[in-house]
């Protein structure tokens, strides 16, 4: 927005605000854009601007190509019109085509070129300078300035197009300035301009106003601050005493400009009264702020996050009547209040029926997106990605790897976990209907590991061939499911099983971090008697083999195996010189209160891990900060987690403790020497242990099939915008085939990982890049793709050759990113935000949309019983009991059928989602009920028709909700405080 203002002896126009999305003025003190805020208008301003447009000149649709061309015709208009006279063609030809100065530039003083030209008046003087950063000059200032030039200039006459344009003070290509303004990043692709022009002027006694639609969008030269093509212009010229007035229309008509609905109004309309109803549907949606209430001087911050074109209008229609206070598109409360979007899983869970019929849906919705997979991965977010799971699968892998030796006497360990992480992973992200997913070994799968061990050795049934058997079971039970579309059930598990499920995978994740943590604190405890007084006191020495015995000590040190090489001339050394280890190496002993003596490793462990944690988390912030460039920002944000990881483990190489390190295995060899890489199916075990497997097998297959369907439905929530599509019948029965191989291998069995799969997500989200000034990045999508999981899974396999580099990785630091892994996937979980409302008082709760329909105590009630169910998967997931793990996941789905007698199915859709069934009942009833409404408002339209008014239409109120004496007083109210006219009239 331009306005008309007093330089020295002549007129210019001068940048006071613009709009991308939100507002923005030019500071004058400052010299400087403020920053961007919400547009706050004045009531009767798009009131005035309504006016404006119905007495004004429209042209819609104009050929323009240049300014000069533009103004002729928007004069030739108005004369046509009857609303200016043909005397006043020069004057207003020769303001509009006055200079235009932009925030970006200091007031210009007049070129050598321009000093030629006998027409513009004289150069400017000195003083221009300090008068360019003031506000507009008054109204006689402006008078003195229009009656000298039009002196200066000589007589016109009628001006024809070729006069028009040696007036013309405006440059026809973008400038060396417009083209280097860094401001062109902010802007939107394929935008267009929309300008807008208001000034007071001497010889007019009535507003000129005119509204200008190009039918092309054309690039005016200087007349924009950046070479953006205009398509708008929006001109107001008027008397003197009315500025302020004016002002505020231009910024009226600037903030329906950028309003999306109007917009679109703007752009489709084919006559005034378009565009008047345009301005109708605004003030529709206008909400009035009380101005005792509120600092109309406070600048009001912009959301985090907009309503959607398409959304304003399916709010809009819902009711006319008024609005709710809190709804900004006018929906009453109660029953007319918009339901919660269900949680849709889509057609990927349709029964089919047929043969495979969902497999082969899977396969034809994934394949066409091959190749896109690829390429898609090749960005550099993709390299923080890899590197973070990639840390995040070795180290679940080498703990879970540790455990499993243990459990199953090293038939099964690291080199194993190795392996089978990288061959399952590898061929699961190529040929996978979700690649997104991680695939991993998890805690239910490692206890019945463990029983499964302990039943075959106290039976005397060989292991790995019993464990070959129930793979393969469990392997044709996965693949019935796969081809009679069982993962139909799927779409009854909602949000309460969900949440549950990935909730008790978070917090074991934190647990197993913490767990791990304290374990260095045993074996590393914190010297609590060391006295730094007592420090002459302390002394470590060691002693011949000879003075043990001499002495009596109680002390034993193993010679090594080579100490008949080593036993030569021991009485010779000097024993008090040697290290501790070349001591116990010779068979000598530590004799001394000091030589148990470690550093405070524990407490350094706990500062790599706690450091590791925290660092992550605020470079994550950091993304939202406002300090540096947006670019580097999301860099740091992207990277924040590899980061982290140098930083810490660079901080432990320089105090060079002996902290805790990573370690993988260098050699490509079973962990169990008596054990080659393929397990034989027969000859160890009796005939029926081939059959009964299948029991066993059962259970597995629940397990997997919970597991993996479960994370899947977590990983593909609409919320994640996921637009490649997803394949739970084609993932299931690669999971099945995986497990068949890696029982042939002797390899752990592998099944979704819930918490690495989010994290996995999250590394790989999306933002836009150009965003309006004071608008947030917009979440685009997922990044989705196969090559990052394979490249994570191809290093998890070639670690082995890695090793030299890996093992300078202290385990802290790991410990550090699995705790961010389990409270990163914490976040969003409506069951967290639900459990933190039993800590806040009512006031200070957050305006959740589910604390609006919801009675609080029904929202405790039901934050309970998730508590409750969560409570006891806990407790069977630290016992043997374990093993019914995957039958409790059922027990979920169960408790959540009995919900429905405890809540009503509105507080259920708040809080959850409403089973398939019943979300079919309600939406007939909402149906019924709103042709009810609907029947029902046609006949209150009909009993208040009024007659039409050029003004705009007044609120109904109904009459039974108002007294009669009260509804009189409002009116009176009204009608006193409406203003005398409009400044365009």
């Amino acid at each position: 927005m331009d306005t008309l203002t007093h330089e020295a002896d002549e007129l210019e126009w001068k940048e006071s605000a613009r709009w991308v999305k939100f507002e923005e003025k030019v500071e004058e003190g400052g010299e400087r854009w403020s920053k961007p805020h919400v547009s706050t208008l004045t009531l009767h301003s798009p009131v005035e601007l309504r006016t404006c447009l119905q007495t004004g000149s429209i042209l819609l649709d104009l050929e323009g190509y240049s300014l000069p061309q533009i103004v002729d015709d928007i004069v030739d208009r108005q004369i046509a019109d009857g609303l200016i006279g043909p005397e006043l063609r020069e004057k207003i030809s020769f303001v509009l085509l006055r200079k235009h100065r932009h925030q970006t530039k200091k007031p210009i003083h007049r070129s050598l070129a321009d000093m030629a030209n006998p027409m513009p008046p004289p150069n400017r003087s000195p003083q221009a300078s300090h008068l360019a950063n003031r506000s507009p000059s008054s109204a006689a200032g402006i008078h003195r300035s229009t009656e000298d030039l039009r002196s200066r200039s000589g007589s016109y006459g009628r001006l024809h197009h070729a006069q028009s344009r040696s007036m013309n003070d405006i440059s026809d290509t973008p400038s060396t300035d417009q083209l280097k303004n860094k401001f062109m990043k902010k802007i939107p692709r394929d935008a267009e301009a929309s300008n807008v022009l208001i000034g007071e002027v001497d010889f007019l006694d009535k507003p000129f106003v005119s509204f200008v639609r190009l039918s092309q969008a054309t690039t005016l030269g200087g007349l924009t601050e950046v070479p953006v093509p205009t398509r708008f212009l929006f001109v107001l010229l008027g008397p003197h005493g009315k500025a302020k007035s004016y002002n505020e229309i231009g910024r009226a008509i600037a903030t329906l400009m950028v309003d999306d609905l109007f917009s679109d109004v703007a752009y489709k309309a084919r006559d005034r009264d378009d565009l008047i109803a345009g301005i109708d549907e605004f003030l529709d949606e206008v909400i009035v702020l009380p101005p005792g209430e509120w600092d109309p001087k406070i600048r009001i911050e912009p959301p985090k996050k907009l309503p959607s074109a398409d959304m304003r209008k399916s709010q809009l229609n819902l009711n006319e009547l008024g609005q709710m206070n809190g709804s900004a598109g006018g929906a009453p409360g109660g029953e007319d209040e918009e339901m919660p979007t269900p949680h849709e899983l889509g057609e990927e869970l349709s029964f089919t029926g047929r043969f495979c019929g969902g497999l082969w849906l899977d396969i034809k919705r994934k394949a066409p997106w091959l190749c896109s997979d690829i390429y898609d991965g090749i960005h550099i977010q993709s390299i923080s990605a890899v590197l973070f799971i990639y840390l995040g699968c070795i180290t679940n892998a080498i703990t879970f790897g540790g455990l499993l030796g243990d459990a199953t006497d090293n038939y099964q360990g690291v080199m194993e976990s190795f392996l089978g992480t990288a061959l399952a992973g590898t061929v699961f992200c190529v040929f996978g209907g979700q690649p997104l997913i991680i695939l991993s070994s998890t805690g239910p799968i490692l206890i019945f590991e463990k029983l499964l061990f302990e039943f075959s050795k106290n039976n005397g049934i060989d292991y790995m061939e019993l464990r070959l058997w129930i793979g393969i079971h469990s392997c044709i039970q996965c693949l019935i499911l796969v081809v009679s579309d069982a993962s139909y059930i799927i779409k009854y598990i909602t949000r309460f099983t969900e949440e549950g499920f990935s909730s008790l995978i978070s917090f074991i994740f934190i647990s197993d971090a913490i767990k791990k943590m304290m374990g260095s604190f045993k074996y590393y405890p914190i010297n609590r008697d060391f006295k730094p007084d007592y420090v002459t006191a302390y002394k470590c020495e060691c002693i011949a083999p000879d003075q043990v015995a001499a002495l009596g000590l109680n002390v034993s040190a193993p010679l090594a195996d080579d100490n008949m090489t080593l036993l030569y001339n021991l009485t010779g050394l000097d024993w008090s010189q040697l290290s501790k280890k070349e001591c116990v190496k010779y068979g000598g002993a530590l004799v001394g209160n000091t030589c148990k003596y470690v550093p405070d490793l524990a407490l350094m462990s706990f500062i790599l891990f706690f450091g590791t944690y925290s660092m992550t988390v605020s470079l994550k912030k950091f993304k939202f900060s406002r300090y540096f460039p947006t670019k580097f920002r999301s860099l740091m944000g992207d990277f924040s987690i590899i980061i982290s990881i140098l930083v810490f483990c660079g901080l432990d190489c320089l105090l060079g403790l002996d902290t805790p390190k990573l370690h993988v295995p260098t050699q490509i060899k079973p962990t169990r020497p008596d054990r080659g890489w393929l397990v034989m199916p027969f000859g160890k075990n009796p005939w029926w242990v081939y059959v009964a497997s299948f029991v066993p097998a059962l259970l597995v297959t629940i397990l997997i099939f919970m597991d993996q369907q479960i994370s899947a439905v977590i990983v593909n929530r609409k919320e994640n915008k996921l637009k490649k599509g997803c394949g739970y019948h084609l993932d299931l029965f690669w999971v099945g085939v995986l497990m068949a191989a890696c029982s042939f291998m002797g390899l752990p069995w592998y099944v979704a990982a819930t918490v690495i799969s989010i994290a996995h997500i999250d590394s790989l989200k999306m933002e836009s890049e150009s965003s309006a000034p004071g608008e947030q990045p917009q979440f685009l999508g997922v990044r989705e793709q196969r090559l990052t999981g394979i490249l994570v899974f191809v290093l998890t396999g070639v670690s082995i050759f890695l090793a030299p580099i890996l093992q300078y990785i202290p385990m802290p630091v790991l410990y550090g990113v699995f705790l961010y892994m389990g409270v990163a996937s914490l976040s969003g979980i409506q069951f967290w935000e639900r459990i933190k409302l039993y800590l806040m008082p009512a006031k200070h709760q957050p305006d959740f949309s589910f604390l609006r329909h919801v009675p609080l105590r029904r929202v405790h009630l039901f934050t309970l019983v998730q508590i409750v169910c969560l409570t006891v998967l806990w407790i069977l997931k630290s016992t043997v009991a374990a093993i019914i793990f995957p039958v409790m996941i059922l027990g979920l789905m169960v408790v959540r059928k009995l919900l429905d007698f405890m809540f009503s199915q509105h507080d259920l859709a708040w809080l959850d989602d409403i089973l398939p069934e019943k979300d079919k009942k309600k939406k007939e009833d909402d149906k019924k009920k709103k042709d009810r409404k609907k029947d029902k408002r046609a006949v209150e339209t009909e009993s208040d028709e009024e007659p039409k008014s050029p003004l705009p239409l007044p609120v109904k109120i109904p009459m039974m909700t108002i007294d009669p004496p009260l509804y009189t007083t409002l009116v009176c109210v009204a009608s006193s405080t409406r203003p005398p006219a409009s400044d365009c009239e």
